[in-house]
């Protein structure tokens, strides 16, 4: 039997007296709530309840499951006549989609029964099945990954494709993300602190040479990992460690990935657990602006016993370095001279590593092209009109692009259909780094731009390319041009 109407208007109600201010917009609820049917089937052909699984691993980071309908999102589905309650109904989701066993998590505590968040998705209508349009009511609820491991997806082909983990400040809902952001420290795995395991295409690793100043800091005088302790900002340990990177060095790598954890003892002889993120980067550090510390270097695994190291560090960073493909490393050959390649690294002397940024250009049969006018509240532009744009993560800028229109305007886009338009090589102002930005026409699209994010963008608007907006973004307004008279190229804030 359907899970009973009541249950379900206590769990609602539960939720509710947690966040009082979501009523209004969860109206649409309570009215399927008021009404004799029951929700929990698929019966009610207006609405009913869906029961999601919002996984969060020991590195604060949140699974999505790439769903062959529907793209990027939570696991989650229907309720069954099996399931016992929604929670199981979710747990029951998240092991049919990604194979994940029942054991590999645990409800996140104070939310065994109640939901985390609750959102209503418009369902458009499947006539060939005989199904109206309707909504789905989301109960999610709220689980930890109980391994910092990776675990073995066993996918449901027929519905999904793949599993990604993603950062807090990736989720697309507005307010799941607003309360993935409040979740109390306490309540988060124990780790607290991260460091930075970052080598080079010569196999060799940064290290971080420490003041020497006993009783005040940790491992005074010894070489250590660039890293630290975690802040009330910091909504996973990969922004606390990018953070310090650029606090401590100034250093902002493209690309970090989740190495394991570590455990050390501080000074008081207490275990202190560290999340151990790797990066690749080519760079001088000697071009760095240090902070804290007396210096930063290179050092190849085969040298770390000369040097004043913990033994916790020189064993991960041997364990990276034995990790690694056959001849990813390059060292010079023993008793012999280095070639060129060798001596050199392999990015050149002072090199500034640059942001690449993708827009999309999109432009109606009637030569007006998209616009969307940014947040009050935004970092970067504040009520200002600017293309459809994000930054390229660990993927391909056309890969990128695609994620992009979907998650901020709903747009439907498909790779063959891009052809790029315009390269604006900018700076923003005196002292940033320099950008790439790429801007891509599609040719063809799906779908209506839609206010998928809107805290970050408040309206979109289709304008006429002679008639922009006064309050646009100054590389837009060059890159629109130059597509406008057939320019590929641009150049702006460059002294």
């Amino acid at each position: 039997m359907p899970l009973p109407h009541d249950d379900i208007r206590t769990t609602v109600e539960t939720y509710f007296a947690r966040h009082p201010h979501e009523r209004p917009q969860l109206g649409g609820l309570l009215k399927a709530l008021d009404r004799p049917t029951n929700i929990a089937s698929r019966s009610p052909l207006t609405g009913h309840v869906t029961c999601g699984a919002i996984v969060v691993d020991p590195l604060g980071r949140v699974l999505h499951v790439l769903h062959r309908a529907s793209g990027k999102v939570a696991p989650g589905g229907h309720a069954e006549p099996e399931d016992e309650s929604l929670a199981q109904a979710a747990l029951r989701e998240l092991h049919e989609e990604t194979g994940f066993p029942p054991q590999a998590v645990a409800p996140w505590p104070g939310y065994e029964t109640v939901p985390f968040d609750i959102g209503i998705h418009d369902i458009d209508a499947h006539p060939g099945n005989g199904e109206p349009s309707h909504q789905h009511f989301e109960l999610r609820f709220l689980f930890r990954l109980l391994t910092a491991a990776e675990v073995p997806a066993v996918l449901q082909d027929e519905e999904v494709v793949g599993v990604e983990w993603h950062l807090v400040d990736r989720v697309a809902s507005p307010s799941l993300r607003e309360k993935l952001i409040k979740l109390p420290l306490a309540a988060e795995p124990e780790t607290a602190n991260a460091s930075a395991l970052i080598y080079n295409d010569r196999g060799e690793y940064l290290l971080h040479l420490r003041d020497y100043f006993p009783g005040q800091i940790w491992e005074p005088g010894m070489w250590s990992l660039l890293g630290g302790g975690r802040e009330p900002q910091d909504a996973t340990l990969e922004h606390t460690v990018r953070r310090e990177l650029d606090e401590e060095a100034g250093l902002h790598l493209t690309d970090l990935t989740p190495f394991g954890a570590e455990e050390a003892k501080n000074d008081a002889g207490a275990t202190v657990p560290i999340a151990i993120y790797a990066g690749r980067w080519n760079g001088d550090p000697r071009d760095l602006h240090l902070t804290e510390g007396v210096m930063l270097a290179w050092f190849a695994p085969d040298d770390l016993h000369r040097l004043r190291i913990a033994p916790t560090t020189s064993d991960l960073v041997r364990r990276h370095a034995a990790s690694r493909p056959v001849g990813a490393s390059r060292t010079a050959p023993q008793g012999g001279a280095a070639s060129e390649e060798e001596r050199h690294p392999a990015s050149p002397h002072g090199t500034v590593p640059h942001i690449i940024g993708v827009h999309l250009y999109l432009e109606r049969p009637d030569g007006t092209v998209l616009l969307g006018l940014r947040h009050p509240d935004s970092a970067f532009a504040p009520s200002t009109w600017h293309a459809l744009a994000g930054h390229c993560a660990q993927e391909s800028a056309i890969t990128c692009l695609i994620r992009e229109a979907q998650e901020e305007a709903g747009l439907q886009i498909q790779a063959q259909d891009v052809e790029l338009v315009h390269v604006v090589h900018h700076i923003d102002q005196a002292g940033d780094r320099p950008r790439m930005g790429l801007f891509f026409h599609a040719r063809t699209w799906t779908g209506e731009p839609d206010l998928r994010e809107p805290d970050k963008c408040t309206q979109w608007k289709f304008w006429d390319p002679t008639a922009l907006p006064n309050n646009l973004v100054p590389y837009t307004r060059v890159a629109l041009e130059g597509v406008r008279v057939g320019r590929p190229y641009s150049e702006t804030g460059w002294a």
